[in-house]
Formats: structure tokens, C-alpha cells, sequence
């Protein structure tokens, strides 16, 4: 029997990827562990190895194909004895490539039921009235979709029932409501309008210019189109999502920076010196931002309800400080983790900073490197920048933005001294955390960098 290849979900959050590169080719046999393909995600390139052994019959998706549906068969193997060319011809039993279109299209038609007032006097017809059979459920039939794509559909008065699942065996999954909120099909069923008429319309929702209104702003010829890869649709998605579901706060504050500095003078000039092959070199070199984010973690420690993620049911709390850091990439941005930073010290931060940000630049973090993580921090320091807003990254609660340290005029015990300051924000989810639970955080990391030799102990 054939064995379909389907496009593997690389991490938790992934809905389609591109298939940058096939490493075989039709014909050619593989065993469990062998290296296929190359898949594009919004934030790495990741290699899938085959489970099951064979010949490969067909390659369904061509090399260099965008926007693959998780769950589409990309390729047919012939198992054992099998004709590799009746293999080709058969078409499995998963999700094609193109099946989320069809979905979708089922998704919009609900767009053309809503007529003229008159029109709705008329009879509905008989079709109308039983419930949908796209997902195998008409007649009461238990309804297949995974416990996040029914919490959505349930806040959004999207009806399951409705909707044709692009999931295995017809599951509907969170990118079918989706699907369904945007194209305003697929309700639930609405109370019925008052004896006296029809109820008044709602006032349409604000929709943002489209495509062609935007062009036609501009000169034709003055500009050229770039079309956005998946990072850079993943990064839009989020961060609409952020600013539009999370309450942000800020809370800023200047940090004195002089006995940090002259701490980490210190510790760089004590790192003793390892061999490679470019000679003799430090076993670490400390940054600002690797005693920042540090000093976030031990500050989340001391006050540990800010250490929270929020959650419709639930506040998660968690037990350690795990520390994204965004770091700047051709195209976007990514955020890699410094797990546990509340447990390692500076110079294993450090090191692990250098390398996780190395290999994100050439995309090749693994996604439990960049997902996840209970706080953020964004430096533009390096850059100049005094002080900005950043905007959190769910499932965060807080994101600390990290201003130039410079220096600057202070009052002392009333003098006026020079001091290296350093401006620092924090967004903050007034959901989970409040205004004053910020400001004991903030306060906390203003401690550790003020006195910093509390780092080391």
C-alpha cells in the first residue's frame, strides 16, 4: 500500500511551511532516518527525516513550493514489493496541498446568506435548515476539532459544525476558524429578530486599506513590490495580535550604569584564555545585555508574581526565569531563550547568548530555542536609542526595552555629578501583572544593576 509524506508540523504553532529543497528524487530508496527535504518555516530551516522505509514513487509538491498546508501530502512512497509507478498514481488518503483553498472557499460561502429585509420574509430553502456534512457531523454526529480551534470559535460565536476541517481526517483546527472569523461566515446561530422588524444593522468594523488603495497613493513607477515571506507575515500576525489582545503598560525608569561597567572591566580582564584555531583566546567576553538579561532574571525571581504568563482560565506561574532575547535577522527579527538565566552564570550566559544569536542569523535555531520563554528583552542600545516602548510577545507578560547607556547630569546628595544612565521600559500585560507588581519588578532589575556584584553571588 502506499505510503503518503505529509508536511510535519516542526513546531506547536506551525500551519504551513515552504518546501525549499527535495534531497531526493523519484526513484531513489530511504530508510527511517534519512534526511528528505528541506522545510522553510517562518523562523528556520529544518531538515525532515523519512519514518518508513521504501521507494519514492511520487513527489507531489515541487521543490521551492510556498505555503504548504501541515498534514498535505508532499510525496508518495511504494512500500516493499510494491510498483513504485501504481504507487504514483494513487492519491492517499491525507490533505493535498491545495485542500485548505477548497476549505476556505466552503468557509465564505456562508458571506452571501444575509439578504434584503423583504428577501428574508421568503421561505429559507430546505438546505438551510440541517447542519452542515462538510466535517462529517450532520444529524447530532460528534464534531471533530482539536480543544483550541472550539475555545476560538466559541469567544468568536463561530459555529463547528459549520466548518470543514482541514486537519487530519477532517479535524477543524484553529487556521479553519480563522478562516472562518475573516470571511464573517459560519455563525452561530443568532437570537431572532423582535415581531416589530428587523433588527439595525451593526455598524460595519473599520477594515484597513487594501492592496490596490494603497498603490494608488503612489505614483505609478516611483515604487517596486517585495513580497512578504513567511517571516515577515508571521511577525505582522503577532504583533497585530499583541496590541490588540493585551492591555499594554509601560513603566520607565534610569539605571546608573558606572559600577556595572566597571565590573564587567573586571571580569573580562580575569577570563582565563582557551585554545582554538585561531590561537589562544578569553573563555568569555561579557556584554551589557548578558548582565541585563541576568539581572531581568534574578529580578523575576525576586518577585516571582510578575513572573506569569496570562491565560483565559488561569494565571500560569512559573518556577524559572527563561529569557528571550530579540535579535535582529536579514528580513525580521526572531527572540532565542536563555533557559533557566536565573540559574547560569554571566560567562555561560554570554556564551550561550554568542551562539544561539549566531546560528539565528543563518536561521538555524531549533524551534524549542526561540518558542516559549516567561519574559523578553529588546535591546537598541547599540543603536543610540534612549528609551522606546517594545510590544510583548505573547505568552509573555512583560518585555523589557533597553535603552544607550550615556552620560548625563545628575543630582547627588545636592551636587551635580556625571554618571553613565540607562534608560529602561517595561511593557507590561496589566492582566497579569499590575501596576504596582511593575514597578516592583522594575524596581528589582534597578537594584541588580546598581549593585551588581549581586550577580555573582
Amino acid at each position: 500500500m502506499p505510503i503518503n509524506i505529509t508536511m510535519p508540523a516542526l513546531s506547536p504553532t506551525m500551519e504551513e511551511g515552504n518546501l525549499a529543497k527535495w534531497l531526493v528524487k523519484e526513484g531513489d530508496k530511504v530508510s527511517p532516518g534519512d534526511v528528505i527535504a528541506e522545510i522553510e518555516t517562518d523562523k528556520a530551516t529544518m531538515e525532515v527525516e523519512a519514518v518508513d522505509e521504501g521507494t519514492v514513487a511520487k513527489l507531489v509538491v515541487p521543490a521551492g513550493t510556498e505555503g504548504v498546508k501541515v498534514n498535505a501530502v508532499i510525496a508518495i512512497l511504494a512500500g516493499e514489493g510494491e510498483d513504485a509507478g501504481a504507487a504514483a498514481k494513487s492519491d492517499g488518503g491525507a490533505p493535498k496541498a491545495e485542500a485548505p483553498k477548497a476549505d476556505s472557499a466552503k468557509a465564505e460561502a456562508p458571506m452571501e446568506a444575509p439578504k434584503p429585509a423583504a428577501a428574508a420574509a421568503a421561505p429559507a430553502p430546505a438546505k438551510a435548515e440541517p447542519a452542515p456534512v462538510a466535517n462529517g457531523h450532520a444529524g447530532g454526529e460528534r464534531v471533530f476539532a482539536s480543544p483550541l480551534a472550539r475555545r476560538i470559535a466559541k469567544d468568536a460565536g463561530v459555529d463547528v459544525a459549520a466548518l470543514s476541517g482541514s486537519g487530519p481526517h477532517g479535524r477543524v483546527v484553529k487556521a479553519d476558524v480563522e478562516a472562518a472569523i475573516a470571511s464573517g461566515g459560519a455563525k452561530a446561530p443568532a437570537a431572532k429578530a423582535p415581531a416589530g422588524g428587523p433588527p439595525a444593522a451593526p455598524a460595519p468594523a473599520p477594515k484597513p486599506m487594501s492592496d490596490d488603495q494603497v498603490l494608488k497613493l503612489f505614483a505609478e513607477g516611483s515604487y517596486e513590490l517585495v513580497p512578504h515571506d513567511n517571516m515577515r507575515k508571521t511577525i505582522a500576525r503577532r504583533l497585530v495580535e499583541a496590541k490588540s489582545t493585551i492591555p499594554h503598560f509601560y513603566l520607565t525608569l534610569d539605571c546608573e550604569l558606572d559600577a556595572l561597567l566597571a565590573l564587567r572591566t573586571q571580569l573580562n580582564a580575569a577570563a582565563p584564555m582557551r585554545k582554538t584555531d585561531k590561537g589562544e583566546v578569553p573563555a568569555y567576553k561579557l556584554s551589557v545585555n548578558d548582565m541585563v538579561i541576568k539581572a531581568m532574571a534574578m529580578a523575576l525571581m525576586a518577585v516571582p508574581d510578575a513572573n506569569a504568563s496570562w491565560t483565559d482560565n488561569a494565571m500560569v506561574k512559573h518556577k524559572h526565569a527563561d529569557v528571550g532575547v530579540a535579535v535582529s535577522i536579514p528580513g525580521g527579527l526572531i527572540t532565542p531563550i536563555i533557559r533557566h538565566a536565573d540559574e547560569k552564570t554571566l560567562s555561560v550566559i554570554s556564551n550561550e547568548m554568542k551562539d544561539l544569536a549566531s546560528r539565528a542569523r543563518s536561521r538555524k535555531l531549533k524551534p524549542e530555542e526561540y518558542q516559549g520563554g516567561t519574559t523578553a528583552v529588546s535591546n537598541l542600545g547599540m543603536f543610540g536609542v534612549k528609551d522606546f516602548a517594545a510590544v510583548i510577545n505573547p505568552p509573555h507578560a512583560t518585555i523589557l526595552a533597553v535603552g544607550a547607556g550615556e552620560e548625563r547630569a545628575i543630582v547627588k546628595k545636592g551636587e551635580i555629578k556625571i554618571a553613565t544612565m540607562m534608560s529602561v521600559t517595561l511593557s507590561t500585560d496589566h492582566r497579569a501583572v499590575d501596576g504596582a507588581l511593575g514597578a516592583e519588578l522594575l524596581g528589582a532589575f534597578k537594584r541588580m544593576i546598581e549593585n551588581p556584584m549581586g550577580m555573582l553571588v
